[in-house]
């Protein structure tokens, strides 16, 4: 019982915090550090040859690294005593999750395109990384609520996957892994050789969240309906994960997300998902909120009956 409870506290702790307190900007975030440390590697690594076993081999050191780092921090929390074993996962927890802060930043899409396109289009730029700069209002509005699809899976769902398996060292490990993707994992001149590893890595690690982040929406929206959907559509992106939880969205709120959008600018021709190309509203983002609070329950939830499966059928 023990065990679990060091593994319940923390998940719920760090799920209330973020749900109450967000990503707060005064507080040191690791995913900082993993900016910094992937930064410094791709300047010195990513040159002459053999950039491809130079990328690989960033990836897999800090990947292993932040797992190790990770399980001997909490460790030390566990035998300086004074509930530190409870205290120190849970901060992780809480920093490891990106729910309240992602409805957020859609939020402010949605508020801001509602003044002005061009302010709707700055404000999007923080989240996506195509070139907003001649997106119409509509398009803003869906970026926003791709992005929202998405990070539904990288931000929330993923990471409670992989704590419910490797706990919180498997958690932070899983934040590397998005993070070297998000840095490194594009397929242009620069990173196509380099990043080609960390994006592998990064398509394997989400390949069973997405699946599951869509199939969570469409539980918690009462769309089970909209199975086919999903698998048909969730096949019409780049990514072999990203399309899902798009679909997903794109079938609740019956409208159509994709096309042609420029990335460093190059065009990049991107699939339909969905048929449906009406104007987006801020209605449209009260119910994606709604759909990805639900999505993130049940997610929490699922989370601590893994936990309950692993540690009392699974461990002898």
């Amino acid at each position: 019982m023990e065990a679990y409870l060091l593994f319940l506290i923390p998940l719920i702790g760090g799920w209330l915090l973020d749900k109450l307190l967000g990503d707060p900007r005064w507080m040191p975030h690791p995913i900082v550090l993993f900016g910094r440390l992937i930064a410094w590697g791709d300047t010195w690594l990513n040159r002459g040859r053999h950039r491809t076993l130079k990328g690989g081999l960033l990836a897999v050191v800090l990947i292993v690294g932040t797992f190790a780092a990770t399980w001997a921090l909490i460790v030390a929390g566990y035998r300086y005593g004074g509930r530190w074993d409870i205290v120190v996962p849970t901060l992780l927890v809480w920093l490891g999750l990106a729910g309240r802060t992602l409805l957020h930043e859609v939020r402010e899409v949605f508020y801001a395109c509602s003044r002005s396109t061009n302010e709707g289009r700055r404000q999007v730029a923080r989240i996506v990384g195509r070139d907003t700069s001649q997106l119409s209002a509509r398009e803003v509005r869906a970026a926003a609520l791709e992005t929202l699809a998405e990070n539904l899976s990288d931000g929330v769902v993923a990471p409670l996957f992989w704590y419910a398996f490797l706990g919180v060292p498997g958690m932070m490990a899983y934040k590397m892994i998005n993070t070297l993707d998000s840095m490194i994992g594009y397929r242009n001149a620069r990173y196509l050789r380099f990043g080609r590893i960390a994006a592998r890595i990064d398509d394997v690690a989400n390949y069973i969240p997405a699946r599951l982040t869509a199939y969570l929406m469409l539980a918690v929206s009462g769309r089970r309906s909209l199975i086919p959907f999903v698998r048909r559509y969730g096949r019409c992106h780049k990514s072999p994960n990203s399309g899902y939880p798009e679909a997903a969205l794109a079938g609740i709120l019956d409208c159509r997300f994709g096309g042609t959008h420029t990335y460093f600018g190059q065009p990049v021709e991107k699939p339909y998902i969905g048929t449906n190309p009406r104007p987006l509203t801020m209605d449209d983002y009260r119910n994606s909120a709604f759909v990805a609070q639900r999505t993130e329950a049940m997610a929490v939830m699922l989370t601590a009956i893994a936990g309950i499966v692993y540690l009392f059928f699974i461990i002898p």
